[in-house]
């Protein structure tokens, strides 16, 4: 399985299915953000937590995707992924809507992983959690203001207790989003500098370890 960040909170995952390679796109921004979006990505799924433009730009993805928007249980290609309601804000959605946590398994690859999207609540539901507690990866915003924090991001971690946890939506130049940078984040978990990598290859051999490794990525 391949993982790639082409910034804020948009990645592609290339993973297997029964019918072989599936691929995943999930949250396009476009580029009111200050961003410049990659102009072509090939999906075979496409998944939106929320229409906010830094969010949902579907016109960038190529082929004809399945599109999951909402909350509800899919399978495509082997791939089971639910989708599972919170609030973009810590006040029941009042302030800035719905978001869509998914929960993503990868059966034939053995890896199962959760993307919170824009969540903002400060504590999940005993229910989310027990939704996601134990996922490989975990993709979480660390930005603040609009989400979590980074040092809410930390405490989540802790509880979710991922092997791999991998930041996004947070301030990287260009971005023109008020937003904090990962230093919290990372300073919470007693990191100072660390390297980014361009592409997370993983496979399942390879999550068997203890404790949570926090993965920055480079923007492709």
């Amino acid at each position: 399985m391949d993982i790639i960040w082409h910034g804020h909170s948009f990645f592609k995952i290339n993973g297997k299915g029964e019918e072989g390679k599936v691929n995943i796109a999930i949250d396009p921004f476009d580029e009111s953000i200050g961003l410049i979006p990659p102009q072509k990505v090939g999906a075979d799924i496409l998944l939106i937590s929320h229409y906010h433009s830094d969010h949902c730009n579907t016109k960038i993805i190529q082929g004809s995707p399945f599109i999951i928007d909402t909350p509800g249980e899919y399978e495509i290609k082997s791939i089971f992924i639910k989708g599972i309601p919170s609030f973009h804000d810590n006040v029941q959605g009042k302030e800035r809507g719905l978001n869509t946590i998914f929960v993503l398994d990868f059966k034939d690859e053995e890896i199962k992983m959760c993307y919170l999207g824009d969540f903002g609540e400060t504590q999940p539901t005993p229910k989310t959690l027990e939704d996601i507690v134990g996922v490989d990866i975990l993709f979480i915003p660390v930005g603040g203001k609009f989400t979590i924090s980074g040092k809410e991001a930390a405490k989540l971690i802790n509880q979710i207790e991922p092997k791999i946890a991998i930041p996004m939506h947070y301030k990287i130049p260009g971005l023109n989003l008020d937003l904090d940078d990962e230093k919290s984040f990372l300073g919470a978990f007693g990191i100072g500098e660390k390297e980014r990598i361009k592409k997370l290859k993983i496979k399942k051999d390879e999550l068997k370890r203890e404790g949570t490794e926090i993965v920055l990525l480079d923007r492709c």
